[in-house]
Formats: C-alpha cells, sequence, structure tokens
C-alpha cells in the first residue's frame, strides 16, 4: 500500500485532493523538486511536471503516473472528468489566497474544499514514520553527530560564534548533508541566554557555556539536536543549571512512549526544572515532530493535549535560560513506542569541558 492509499484510508473529504507543496509533493513521489502539481484519486495518482524535471521524474517516480505539464488546467480538468471528479481538496497549511482564487476561476464548476481536513490527514500520515524514513532520519543524525565530534576540537578561547557555526556546516557537508535541517546556532557566555540567539562575531572565552543546535538533513529527512560545552571550568550555579536540565532531560526520556499526551511529557521535564526554582527560565515547548520538516506534528508542548503517536519522532529538549547570563539547552530526538521510545542521539550528555 503506497502512500496515496493511506491517506485515502482516512481522507474522504472530498472526491480527489491536490498537493501543491514542495514538501508534501516530495513525501508522496518521492522526488524533489521546486515546481509540480499531484492531484490524486482513490486508486489513481498523477504527477503534473514542467520539462526541467520531465526525465528525473519519469525515471524515479513509482507511485503516481507522470504527465509532463504543457498547459496545467486543461490537463487538470481533463483529468477530473477522466475521473468524473467534482469536488477537490486543497492544503490549507501551504495554499495561498492568490493560488485558490486562480484554481477556483479556472474550476468553477467545482467545488473547493478548503478547511483543514486535508492538510490534518496529511499531517496524521506524515507523523507516523516508516522503515524507510527512520532510516533516513538516522542517516541525518550520524551525520550531524559525527560534525559535533569533530567541532569540539574546533572550539577554543579566541575563536567566534560565526566561524564555529561554519566549521560546523561544512563538517555536516564533508560528511553527507543534502542541507542543513535549520540555520545552525551556535552561542556563548551570555549569549546563551537567547534561545534561539544567532551566531555573531563575539570571541569564545574561558569559563564560558558554548550551546550548539543544529541538524543535517540525508534524503529529505532532518536531525535536530542540542549541545551545551563548557570551555575551561564552570562554576557552581553552571554546574546546578546543567545538572537540573540534565535530570529533566533524562526524567522526560525515561517516561516518554507512545500514548500519553504531548502535554503530560512536557510537564514531567517541567516539574523538575520548577522544583529547583527555574520555571521561568523555561519558556519554550520540550518537543516537536522531526521529519521531512524540522517541525512538524505531534508536540510535546504545555497546549498539546493530544496523545503522541507510535512510530512519530519528537525533540526531547529542555533548557533553562538565565537572562544576560548564560543557558543551557540539551535536546535529543526520539522514536516513540508502545512501550517507550528508542533515543536517535548517541552523543554524550554529561558535561564536557573543552
Amino acid at each position: 500500500m503506497n502512500r496515496f492509499d493511506k491517506l485515502f484510508e482516512t481522507f474522504e473529504g472530498a472526491d480527489c485532493v491536490l498537493i501543491t507543496s514542495d514538501i508534501n509533493r516530495r513525501y508522496f513521489t518521492g522526488m524533489k523538486s521546486s515546481a509540480g502539481v499531484v492531484i490524486a484519486f482513490p486508486g489513481k495518482a498523477y504527477l503534473l511536471i514542467d520539462f526541467r524535471y520531465i526525465e528525473k521524474a519519469r525515471a524515479t517516480v513509482t507511485d503516481a503516473e507522470v504527465i509532463e505539464a504543457k498547459k496545467l488546467y486543461p490537463q487538470l480538468m481533463e483529468l477530473l472528468n477522466k475521473h468524473d471528479a467534482k469536488s477537490i481538496a486543497i492544503e490549507s497549511e501551504t495554499m495561498t489566497v492568490k493560488e485558490l482564487n486562480a484554481y477556483e476561476h479556472f474550476f468553477s464548476q467545482m467545488h473547493f474544499v478548503h478547511d483543514d481536513s486535508l492538510s490534518t490527514a496529511i499531517s496524521a500520515l506524515r507523523a507516523v514514520k516508516d522503515k524507510d524514513e527512520i532510516e533516513c532520519i538516522k542517516k541525518a543524525q550520524a551525520i550531524a553527530e559525527a560534525a559535533y565530534d569533530r567541532i569540539l576540537k574546533f572550539i577554543k578561547p579566541g575563536v567566534t560564534e560565526r566561524e564555529t557555526a561554519l566549521a560546523l556546516n561544512r563538517l555536516m557537508f564533508e560528511l553527507g548533508a543534502e542541507d542543513l535541517s535549520f540555520d545552525t546556532i551556535v552561542l556563548s557566555g551570555a549569549n546563551t541566554s537567547m534561545p534561539h540567539g544567532v551566531p555573531s562575531d563575539k570571541k569564545i572565552e574561558e569559563g564560558e557555556f558554548v550551546l550548539m543546535d543544529f541538524g543535517a538533513v540525508y534524503n529529505g529527512y532532518h536531525s535536530d539536536m542540542t549541545r551545551t560545552v563548557c570551555v575551561g571550568q564552570p562554576d557552581d550555579e553552571m554546574k546546578k543549571v546543567y545538572d537540573t536540565v540534565l535530570g529533566a532531560q533524562l526524567a522526560a526520556l525515561e517516561a516518554a512512549k507512545a500514548g500519553m499526551t504531548g502535554s503530560d511529557l512536557d510537564r514531567i521535564a517541567r516539574d523538575i526544572i520548577e522544583r529547583e526554582g527555574y520555571g521561568s527560565c523555561f519558556g519554550h515547548s520540550l518537543g516537536h515532530g522531526v521529519g521531512m520538516e524540522i517541525h512538524e506534528k505531534p508536540n510535546a508542548s504545555p497546549n498539546y493535549k493530544l496523545p503522541l503517536n507510535e512510530g512519530a519522532i519528537v525533540t526531547v529538549e529542555p533548557g533553562i535560560y538565565i537572562a544576560g547570563r548564560f543557558g543551557v539547552r540539551i535536546e535529543d530526538f526520539v522514536i516513540l513506542t508502545e512501550n517507550g521510545c528508542e533515543n536517535l542521539t548517541k552523543s554524550a550528555k554529561s558535561l564536557i569541558t573543552l
């Protein structure tokens, strides 16, 4: 059963679906491109794509019939008539108002379903990773961890955050990354109190934390990890904060399993941080889904009251950030199973001093 078949097992909101986003088009067809439209009916799917990609598409796409897009709207109309379709569902999360207006203008006789039903169904499908997806994510993570092992030899007093980020990026590409999961974060000293700060020309100094949040992409799938290390020896409060974050993460990892709600998982780590007096310094959620996008469903957040899916991959990343002083975040990501989780992050988490 291919992914189109799985989609139509749960989605019954329209006679066909129109998939125009780059990520979902790649998810269903297996082909990366910056253009193309998928129209899928129960039992049959089509990829309409222009001349630039047609040769590659015919060689690689197996679950959809490939058609060269020459006059897109008439070609889509022909397929709609062939399958006697009267309604079309679109991706509410990604299609722009301008695009929807154009489709509704050219297909004025069709009923467009533009609520969240299709996007929700696709998100639910993507939330549960299959064997091939997990292997890609494991390879992405292996690349990131190998780069991390090497960057530790680069970090020293006098090098800048920006230089370190560039070196880390270069290592991931050299080790086989297709792309970066996101803009790499490397922060030091007081800058580590900003959870998503931007690497600057600040030089790393003795006695400072260095926080690195980064990931690699392999065959379209992302990895995500954060490690905080210290250049030289940390003071007592730095040690306490690090140990608190690590304890919160280990407790959440121990508890994580499919079926629990995202808010319950978040609460396990948050309770520990609050008991140590740092509750106001943990302002983001515990984690999020990872896959073809760096942020996917499900989430491990205070407001996510839904059960976490078996087979989902979520991050576990508590943090404490003391404004103007320092911050610590430790992030792994795991596959949720019926009885627990498999941690995909193998790098050590005891405090490293360089």
